[in-house]
This record gives C-alpha cells, sequence and structure tokens, in this order.
C-alpha cells in the first residue's frame, strides 16, 4: 500500500490517496468502493437467478407452500407427521409475516387487512432423544430462502461467566447470512437442548443458576423481539470490534429438547402413574407408552423453564417415540437412511453392498431393546461395518452381503468387549 500522489488508474483522480497494486497500477478509495458495490449488485443477481433471496428482494410468489414442504420433510423424516406439519406452517407464515413487513406480493384481500399486525410464532418441539428434532431443523434449513442455524443451548451462560452469551446465537446467524443485516433480520433459528437451561431447583440458593434461570431470562428479548447488540465476530475474544444492531422482531425461533423426565410431570397432572395400578376409567383411556402427547404449557413449566419464557414459545408439539416399523423404515427409505450411506461408499470401491432383510431386524430389535431411536440403529450398523469397511476395500471383491448371523456376531462381540473393558 502507497500515498503516492500518481493518477489513479481507473479514474485517472491525482488529487487523493492512492493505493499501490501490482505492475506500477494505482487505485482510488473512490474507485475501491465503486467496485465493491459491482461485486455486491452482481452476487446479489447470481443468487436471485439461482431461487436465492437476498437482502434487498423478498418474493413470496415461488416460496414452498405448507404441504410442499412437507412433503421435503417426509422424504428425509420417517413419520412425526404432526411435528412437520405444525413446523411446516409455521416457517411458511413466517414467511408471509416477512412479506406484510416489507409490503411485496400482498393481495388486495390482505390489505383491507392493514391495521391487523401479526405476531411470529415461535416453537418447542418436545420429544425422546433420537427422535429426529435436529435431523427435521436441519432437512428444512436445505430448502429455505432465508438464514437458518441451529445452535445449541447447553453452552450458553450468563454474561461475566465461562461460557458463550445468548447473543452469540444472533452472531451465528448474522455470519450464516453473509454479514447482511437486512437477511440476518428475517432468519430462523433453531435453538437445541433447550431442556438443558431448565431451572435447575425452586428452592432458593446462594449460588447463582448461570446456565439455567438466568439463560432463560437472557433469551426472553431475543424471542419476543428487540434491537440486540451483537459482536460479528463472537464478543469476549474481540472486545474491541463494533457492534451490529439486530432487531430481532421478524426473526423465527425454534426450540427442542428431549426433556428427559416429563412423563413424569404428566402423569401427574393426569392424576395417573408411569407404573402401577390404574386408579379411575380416565385413567384407562390414557396411552401410557405415549404421555407426551397430552404434553401441556403447564409441564413445561414444572420441568423448569419459567412461565415468560414459556408465554413466547405459543406452539408447543411433541414428537412420538419411534416403533418398530418407523425404525426399520430409517434403515432403508429416506434419500439420506444408513443403508444407502454404506451402499454409496463401498459403490467407491466398485464393491456392491446389500443387506439381508433378517440382518436388519435384527439391528432393529437391538436399537429398541438400547432405547436410543435412531441413534441406536446408526452406532449398531457402524459396530456391523467398522470391521467390513476396514477389509472389503483391500479383498478385490464385486459384491457382499450382509447376513443376520453376521450382524449377531458383530454385535455380540462388541458387547462382549464392552463390558470387559468395564471390568
Amino acid at each position: 500500500m502507497s500515498k503516492r500522489k500518481d493518477c489513479c488508474s481507473f479514474c485517472g483522480r491525482d488529487d487523493i490517496q492512492l493505493f499501490e497494486g501490482i505492475n506500477g497500477a494505482y487505485i482510488c478509495p473512490e474507485c475501491i468502493e465503486r467496485g465493491h458495490q459491482i461485486i455486491l449488485e452482481e452476487n446479489a443477481k447470481r443468487d436471485k437467478a439461482a431461487g436465492k433471496a437476498t437482502g434487498n428482494d423478498f418474493s413470496l410468489n415461488n416460496l414452498p407452500k405448507p404441504q410442499q414442504i412437507k412433503e421435503f420433510l417426509d422424504q428425509y423424516v420417517i413419520g412425526q407427521d404432526e411435528a412437520k406439519r405444525y413446523l411446516s406452517v409455521a416457517v411458511y407464515n413466517h414467511y408471509k409475516r416477512l412479506a406484510l413487513a416489507q409490503g411485496v406480493d400482498v393481495p388486495a384481500e390482505a390489505k383491507a387487512y392493514k391495521d391487523v399486525e401479526i405476531e411470529k410464532s415461535n416453537i418447542i418441539m418436545v420429544g425422546p432423544t433420537g427422535t429426529g428434532k435436529t435431523l427435521i431443523a436441519r432437512t428444512i434449513a436445505r430448502m429455505l430462502t432465508v438464514p437458518f442455524t441451529i445452535v445449541d443451548a447447553t453452552v450458553i451462560t450468563e454474561a461475566g461467566y465461562v461460557g458463550e452469551d445468548v447473543e452469540s446465537i444472533l452472531t451465528r446467524l448474522y455470519q450464516e447470512a453473509d454479514c447482511d443485516l437486512k437477511k440476518t433480520e428475517r432468519g430462523i433459528v433453531f435453538i437445541d437442548e433447550i431442556d438443558k437451561i431448565a431451572r435447575k431447583s425452586d428452592n432458593p440458593s446462594i449460588t447463582r443458576d448461570v446456565s439455567g434461570e438466568g439463560v432463560q431470562q437472557a433469551l426472553l428479548k431475543l424471542l419476543e423481539g428487540s434491537v440486540v447488540n451483537v459482536p460479528p465476530k463472537g464478543g469476549r475474544k474481540h472486545p474491541e470490534q463494533e457492534f451490529v444492531h439486530i432487531n430481532t422482531q421478524n426473526i423465527l425461533f425454534i426450540c427442542g429438547g428431549a426433556f428427559d423426565g416429563i412423563e413424569k410431570k404428566i402423569a401427574q397432572r393426569l392424576n395417573t402413574q408411569v407404573v402401577g395400578f390404574e386408579a379411575s376409567q380416565q385413567a384407562k383411556a390414557i396411552d401410557k407408552d405415549n404421555l407426551l402427547q397430552y404434553i401441556a404449557p403447564q409441564d413445561l413449566k414444572a420441568f423448569g423453564l419459567i412461565p415468560e419464557i414459556i408465554g413466547r414459545l405459543p406452539i408447543l408439539t411433541y414428537l412420538k417415540p419411534l416403533d418398530r416399523a418407523s425404525l426399520r423404515s430409517i434403515l432403508t427409505e429416506p434419500k439420506n437412511a444408513i443403508t444407502r450411506q454404506y451402499q454409496k461408499l463401498l459403490a467407491m470401491d466398485g464393491v456392491q453392498l446389500t443387506f439381508e432383510p433378517e440382518a436388519l431386524d435384527y439391528i432393529v430389535d437391538k436399537a429398541i431393546e438400547y432405547k436410543l431411536g435412531a441413534r441406536g440403529l446408526r452406532s449398531l450398523t457402524e459396530t456391523v461395518m467398522m470391521d467390513l469397511m476396514y477389509e472389503i476395500p483391500t479383498r478385490h471383491i464385486s459384491e457382499f452381503t450382509v447376513t443376520r448371523v453376521l450382524a449377531e456376531e458383530k454385535i455380540s462381540r462388541a458387547d462382549t468387549d464392552r463390558l470387559r473393558n468395564a471390568v
């Protein structure tokens, strides 16, 4: 970089500060700014041609409808129809709120309600581990035309303590939007493991609940909608940076959590028991194998969420525990099915891999025994395939079949090794 008083190689000006390039070329600050603006405009045109929403352009005409969103989710997520319907409608309504805010593509019928302000409906999803909460969020992010990010609530603490501040949630979204403020302010955030910030105890204590109720209090302003000062590079490590002012009024928040043990809270409210004799005729009509379907906001409060944050998450839905048929389908039917992934990996080595139906049934039976949901399927299939993935590429074979006998041998050997290591 140089300050020589030569003329600009682009506009010819010679009375301002110049910056030296290669081969004796010089450029002035105005030409740098003009060139940057041209690049932004070209990128916006390219994104628009590719069907992506830009910071200054938003249209309802090409947005997927709720049924189309659910159909896309069905290709990757088995079951959970109710949760997918809730999420599809919420995302589409979020789009419509944005259209009204920007005044684009608003039909004449809607203009008659110009004095009506539509509030955003944040969502909270409750479901056991391995039922697809995070998978639904990751899948829906593939087809969105707004910035989407997934953050983990377990690392968030109150300001001033070791961990991340709640503003780091918006920092992630800002970075996903390529540091475009307008795109950030119409994005969607999925907060995973929301149950991990539940209030630890109802009893007052001399110690602060820095990763529980304190985090919930800090999240209130984000969920409801306010202007938040956000460090674009993530706060504490760069204290000298200027803050970005992000308005969360049009940012949709989706929360998910396992809420392990909340069935006991539901059972108490329903005046029944998770185990034991049925106390009344009303108890007989309750499906005790799936108490989550009866979940209500008061159960979240009993679990440890404060009433203020429950009120800012008005849509409450649940994910059903996966039954045997669903687990069997997850192994083979989705586009990202576990068995298909291994078939593709070995196909790159010229090997055609097949699974006997009996082998898949055995894996499903063991997954039900371990009670880990779809994650159990993944770990069991990894156990069966690990030695094969190591040996097959050097065996110079063209096809291989995974049998039930092989699956039983690999899984039983792994269980024995774990017991031996535990002892």
